[in-house]
């Protein structure tokens, strides 16, 4: 069947940011007790793209693509409500227009939000990214914000453009939306980002401290843009373990190796008792919507 979605009900508004700085982290101790000096969040990272795997290069919480924000200091961001507004009505799936400088007119898609350090994350292609500077305006045409399948009022939307929804194209039976995903992550595994009270503009992260999970789940596998079900963990007003419900993510940053980090996951849906997971390796938005690592 095809899904009834509010889409002609929803806002479309300009959202303005500019490419992050990259951020530069004393040394940190992993849960290995290895300390560690690598790049983290922020920057142009042009060589770090949906399809890539999380542990691709040495790195800690690393972002791929254009790390995107409208505050250059980090401590102002959370504060700032120009910036929350930026974070909360960009919406996975969105369209991003750069408005100045040598690769003015370029598109991309935006691709995630990074909690704590409030970044909006786009895919611009490499060619894109090899003109830009951080001084680039870049436009999202935020669209996505209230979005409802109108079969399934008690399924919460998060941050999720209705195209993209669209190219998902989850199925229906017995009364369950189908939500293809690469993985089913336990409750158990989840850290960092757990206490915020919603699921809009951040992320919470897979811990990958456990060798034994990480080789019985495959985790370390994963790779940027895999959609993953969180079982029994319940999103709708924000990450909270309940018995039974199922939250549908992306994976939107790469692997970590301090205490209680790993790949970061913004959620996408929640409910508690109307979406089966189904397992499809070939879940990932960058297939999806054709960037990244899967750009034709």
């Amino acid at each position: 069947m095809t899904l009834s979605l509010n889409e002609d009900r929803l806002v479309k508004i300009k959202l303005q940011g500019t490419p992050s700085y990259p951020s530069h982290w004393p040394w940190s101790v992993g849960h290995d007790g290895v300390s560690r000096m690598t790049p983290s969040v922020g920057g142009i990272t042009l060589n770090f793209r949906v399809g890539d795997s999380v542990s691709k290069f040495v790195s800690d919480h690393l972002e791929p693509g254009v790390s995107t924000t409208t505050e250059h200091d980090p401590k102002k961001r959370s504060s700032s409500s120009k910036d929350r507004a930026y974070n909360s009505y960009s919406c996975i799936g969105n369209t991003a227009t750069i408005i100045s400088g040598e690769a003015k007119g370029a598109t991309g898609i935006v691709t995630g939000h990074h909690g704590g350090i409030e970044h909006v994350i786009i895919d611009f292609d490499e060619d894109t990214m090899s003109k830009m500077s951080y001084d680039d305006k870049i436009m999202i045409t935020g669209y996505g914000s209230g979005l409802k399948i109108e079969e399934f009022p008690d399924i919460s939307i998060f941050s999720l453009d209705p195209t993209l929804l669209k190219l998902i194209n989850p199925t229906v039976k017995n009364s369950k939306l189908l939500f293809p995903v690469t993985k089913v992550i336990p409750a158990c595994l989840m850290g960092s980002g757990l206490g915020t009270s919603e699921a809009y503009k951040g992320d919470y992260d897979i811990q990958t401290s456990d060798p034994v999970l990480n080789e019985e789940l495959d985790l370390l596998s994963l790779k940027l843009g895999d959609i993953v079900a969180i079982k029994d963990h319940k999103n709708t007003f924000g990450p909270s373990y309940t018995k039974g419900a199922v939250s549908i993510g992306v994976i939107v940053h790469g692997n970590s190796y301090l205490c209680g980090h790993g790949p970061g996951v913004q959620i996408i849906m929640s409910s508690l008792s109307d979406i089966e997971p189904i397992i499809n390796t070939d879940s990932n938005i960058g297939k999806y919507l054709k960037i990244g690592r899967y750009q034709v």
